[in-house]
């Protein structure tokens, strides 16, 4: 038997007993099979021999083995082991779940895509199974696809039983009807339900768990589901991969009992020297194989020398839960303000100034007002605005407690399912009839509704507008930053913006200007970009102020 042939003709029934000396029940042929393919003898009697042995019938797609026979190493085979071979008394596949998480370019997406053809038309396969690969954008998604599509066709046999079609990244099975599909976060969930393989390509990316949460409710109704998450790990312990991984890491540790679920983590220990090479193992069991050693030296040398890119480096290379991106403020840092504010500030004849973010009409808005004591501490006051009709299902999509937080007056729940700008306006003039309110800088994104709501109103309010880009933006940012580590902003524990704030993230261009990037966070960060701007209209003069000054002087 060829292995072109042996794709697809390893389905035998695994045997009732065997031994890993002589498995019995295989036939010779088979045997010889299982040898020239680099079984291991203990897996010949197991589901997992049959993958292992259709995973080394396919040919190296990309990389320095491109054109080889593909074989799988060893902690691959370990995951592979420990998905599919747990199995209950009538022959079901115990795991349901099963994450796999290891260092950047440590051949996870060629494993997805090699597990992907194993239930398409491999020894896995179940007949008019719909399986989907997804990722948080399209380009991520297409990986998989592509690795998957580059194997069937370098496969003659794979090739004849497989239809691809590359203009919509899909493969159908010819014989059985079993179809798969490359999906994105970006693209929406325009898919059927009843999914029987989910694998999610770099879950640590997603910025909300949307897309998670729907392909699991559509695993919910097939006989033997399986979703299989393949990612390096998230930056933050609140991301959905974190938790998931610490839930299946409690598991392995006997804390928990959940034969459903398990978790393979390769990851340098927290803090370690980037210098030392027995914790780059840990992470990289590829290192010095298909993965190359002189590359990883040099990077983390470089990472030693220019500390701007350690966290990216731990993140990426070393699998350790560190912000690859630079964040606003770090939590112990914002904890310094979380004494509580005084209220009076705000009625005492002193000066108070606002910063009004306003967002699409479905998520939250925020006019945060900021008020300096005696001693120099800035007080904010926020006012935060969101749909009420549709607190539970945002909250889910966000992982984050909105309706506990409406319960608690953090936040302000506006009847009906999308925002009312009146409501809005009408808020905000009623806090300006008791507090002396000067400027309020705004980010000019849907000011001109919240304008023509003022006039209907009759409201008088001193809007400014304030730059979302490098320029307005860094000084802001760089006097806030300077409060916030002095303990000088006071927002009393406030947990939606502790919440905010944790979710910034900030970009810097070529001259280390910075402001936040709501396109690179990780969950919504209105109020904290309110913030910023209500500290900015207290501490900086505007341009067209200073213009005016050298006039006069």
């Amino acid at each position: 038997m060829d292995r072109a042939t042996a794709v697809l003709e390893l389905d035998e029934p695994p045997p009732a007993s065997w031994s890993e000396a002589e498995p019995i029940g295989l036939s010779t042929e088979f045997k010889a099979l299982y040898r020239r393919l680099d079984v291991p003898r203990r897996d010949w009697g197991l589901p997992s021999g049959q993958i292992i042995a259709f995973a080394h019938a396919l040919t190296v797609p990309v990389g320095k083995y491109v054109g080889e026979e593909l074989r799988l190493r060893a902690w691959q085979i370990e995951f592979i082991r420990d998905v599919y071979n747990p199995r209950f008394a009538d022959g079901r596949r115990r795991r349901r779940q099963a994450i796999y998480s290891i260092a950047r370019r440590g051949g996870k997406t060629l494993l997805a895509a090699v597990i992907i053809l194993c239930h398409l038309v491999g020894p896995v396969r179940r007949q008019n199974s719909t399986l989907v690969s997804a990722a948080t954008t399209r380009s991520q998604a297409s990986i998989v696809y592509r690795l998957a599509a580059q194997m069937v066709k370098m496969n003659p046999t794979l090739n004849a039983r497989i239809k691809i079609l590359d203009t919509t990244k899909h493969m159908i099975a010819r014989e059985d009807g079993s179809t798969y599909k490359a999906i994105a976060a970006e693209a929406g969930s325009q898919f059927g339900e009843g999914l029987d393989l989910v694998v999610y390509d770099e879950l640590a990316q997603a910025k909300s768990a949307a897309l998670y949460n729907t392909l699991m409710t559509s695993l919910g109704s097939q006989v033997e589901p399986l979703m299989m998450i393949i990612s390096t790990q998230a930056p933050a312990d609140d991301h959905i991969l974190s938790e998931l991984i610490d839930y299946g890491l409690k598991i392995r540790a006997g804390e928990l009992v959940d034969e459903a679920f398990t978790v393979h983590l390769y990851a340098a220990a927290p803090g370690c020297d980037l210098l030392d090479e027995r914790e780059w193992y840990k992470a990289n069991p590829a290192l010095g194989d298909y993965r190359d050693l002189t590359e990883f030296r040099e990077t983390m040398g470089r990472a030693v020398q220019v500390p701007a890119l350690e966290a990216s480096v731990r993140n990426l290379y070393l699998n350790q839960r560190v912000q690859a991106t630079a964040p606003f403020l770090t939590a112990s840092i914002w904890q310094r303000g979380d004494g509580p504010v005084d209220p009076t500030l705000l009625t005492d004849g002193r000066s108070v100034y606002g910063g009004l973010d306003l967002s699409q009409r479905t998520d939250l808005s925020a006019l945060v007002l900021a008020a300096e004591d005696d001693e120099g501490n800035v007080h904010l006051f926020p006012r935060i605005w969101t749909p009420g009709d549709t607190l539970d299902e945002r909250a889910l999509r966000d992982r984050a407690p909105y309706r506990s937080w409406a319960d608690r007056g953090f936040l302000i729940p506006v009847p009906g399912a999308v925002l009312d700008y009146d409501f809005l306006a009408a808020d905000a003039g009623e806090l300006s009839r008791t507090i002396s309110i000067g400027r309020i800088a705004y980010d000019r994104w849907r000011i001109d509704v919240f304008r023509q709501a003022i006039e209907r109103l009759g409201l008088r309010l001193d809007l400014m507008e304030f730059g979302q880009g490098f320029r307005d933006m860094s000084p802001a940012i760089e006097i806030f930053e300077q409060l916030a580590i002095e303990g000088r902003i006071r927002h009393g524990g406030n947990p939606v913006m502790r919440w905010a704030v944790s979710n910034a993230i900030v970009e810097r261009d070529a001259a280390a200007n910075r402001k936040l990037t709501k396109a690179k966070s990780y969950g919504r960060i209105d109020p904290a970009i309110a913030a910023i701007m209500a500290v900015a209209a207290m501490k900086l003069k505007t341009e067209a102020e200073l213009d005016i000054s050298t006039v006069i002087f």
